[in-house]
């Protein structure tokens, strides 16, 4: 992928160094969905245009599971360099901070077509465990969006697990992570989690199907934001694989088969590798939210 240094961004909070347990009220890693799906699709349609019919939901993680996927070690700490030691991880830092600039400039622009304001946040840099408005998570947990401060988690120790243990490797399988963490920010925004949190209540059976829907929604935000990408003439050879390798390599049956060897879709929260790709590249191929439709597939 082609990128370049920005410098400090406002949008970047480097919490790495600093400890992740202050007493907080403990990380729920649960859902957040349900149904009511007319009314969220209604939102979207409204603000993008097309015919979305839904969403569900779940509190932004990315997949990871820590009871079938942890990590093999603790993360080590490699410091954010304001010790006056080196920062080991400050090329993928400055990476990371390109990305999330972009995507959200992206949406910004996305938002502001449909005559909306698009609310900017930040990305939280951290390593082990952090605190956070829904809570304590460590990093097994994996890279994760929080509803309640509107904030983006991630411990770029990820990056080495998605390489090595999903077998995803390369820059744009990172951009992919980050890109999809803030589809969640905006289905926030459009009042889908909401509108899921609701659902869930009225319609707890269904949780772990309308969070797959979810989550494939926001597999696809992140292809709308790769087809910008590729507009900006940012994505060079092999950079579209890269991204659907990471799709396919955090799909629930995939990890589950690792994990366990064999395959539960009834406890599916992400969906399958199949899934992740196929709504990955229907965003990329699009590069429109409306087609985003994980709810009437």
């Amino acid at each position: 992928m082609r990128w370049k240094r920005t410098g400090a961004s406002s949008q970047i909070e480097d919490r790495r160094g600093q400890s992740g347990f202050g007493g907080g009220m403990g990380f729920p890693g649960g859902r957040m969905a349900g149904g009511g799906l007319g009314i969220v699709g209604l939102i979207i349609a409204l603000l993008f245009g097309g015919n979305v019919l839904g969403g569900g939901g779940d509190s932004g993680g990315f997949g990871v599971d820590p009871g079938l996927s942890p990590f093999d070690t603790p993360t080590q700490s490699s410091g954010n360099g304001l010790d006056g030691a080196p920062d080991p991880d400050a090329q993928l830092k400055e990476f990371v901070t390109f990305v999330v600039e972009d995507v959200q400039q992206s949406w910004q622009e996305q938002f502001q077509a449909a005559g909306k304001d698009y609310e900017v946040t930040t990305l939280v840099l951290f390593e082990d465990a952090v605190d956070t408005a829904c809570g304590q998570a460590s990093s097994a947990t994996g890279p994760f969006y929080c509803p309640p401060d509107r904030k983006v988690y991630l411990d770029l120790g990820f990056f080495r697990e998605l390489a090595t243990r999903f077998g995803a490797p390369g820059d744009f399988a990172q951009a992919y992570v980050v890109a999809h963490e803030f589809g969640h920010h905006v289905q926030h925004l459009l009042g889908v989690s909401d509108q899921v949190r609701r659902a869930e209540e009225k319609r707890p059976d269904d949780a772990n199907e309308l969070s797959v829907r979810l989550e494939l929604q926001a597999d696809c935000f992140a292809g709308v934001w790769a087809h910008s990408a590729y507009q900006e003439q940012l994505l060079e050879s092999g950079d579209l694989e890269e991204g659907l390798d990471a799709a396919a390599g955090v799909g629930d049956d995939r990890i589950q088969k690792e994990a366990t060897g064999r395959v539960d879709p009834e406890s599916f929260t992400h969906g399958t590798s199949k899934q992740r790709m196929e709504w990955f590249r229907k965003g990329y191929d699009s590069g429109e939210p409306s087609r985003c439709d994980t709810f009437s597939s």
